[in-house]
């Protein structure tokens, strides 16, 4: 059975930066930029399209993925992952079925899920890889000794 990308309902065009987090159903084109968690309905149409010029820098958990721009976070996909020629992913890409072009790079693990399947709760950025420590923009570096422990 041949997948059948949804109407598009949503467009995020080139230079429009969208700082914060977004639910949608249906489907949504981004060529822009996402600063923030990309979610939408868990049903089997919702779709994520993200072309070359697009970038989410934060985590996506949608149904069924297209990629050819840039995600940095992980990616949920409780149906399908297609991963063009320039997609990247720095992060875990959870999926049930992938679709990977020659040149498309995930920098991190591929996790297979089956049906029903709820993978462990690791989305989110991870403080291990980051070279600022888990630290935003603007906040003062932690050291070890300022960290508590239970």
């Amino acid at each position: 059975m041949r997948f059948r990308v949804p109407k598009i309902t949503t467009v995020i065009g080139v230079g429009t930066v969208l700082e914060g987090s977004i639910h949608f159903a249906g489907g949504i084109h981004v060529d822009g930029t996402i600063h923030g968690n990309v979610s939408a309905e868990q049903d089997e149409r919702s779709t994520l399209i993200l072309s070359d010029t697009g970038l989410v820098e934060g985590d996506v958990q949608v149904p069924n993925v297209i990629l050819n721009g840039r995600v940095v976070g992980d990616v949920l996909a409780s149906g399908r992952v297609e991963l063009a020629a320039n997609a990247r992913v720095v992060g875990t890409l959870y999926y049930k079925l992938l679709e990977m072009e020659l040149g498309a790079e995930v920098n991190g693990q591929l996790v297979y899920v089956e049906d029903g399947e709820v993978p462990p709760q690791r989305l989110g950025y991870d403080a291990g890889t980051d070279p600022d420590n888990g630290r935003r923009e603007g906040e003062p570096q932690r050291e070890e000794s300022d960290q508590q422990t239970e």
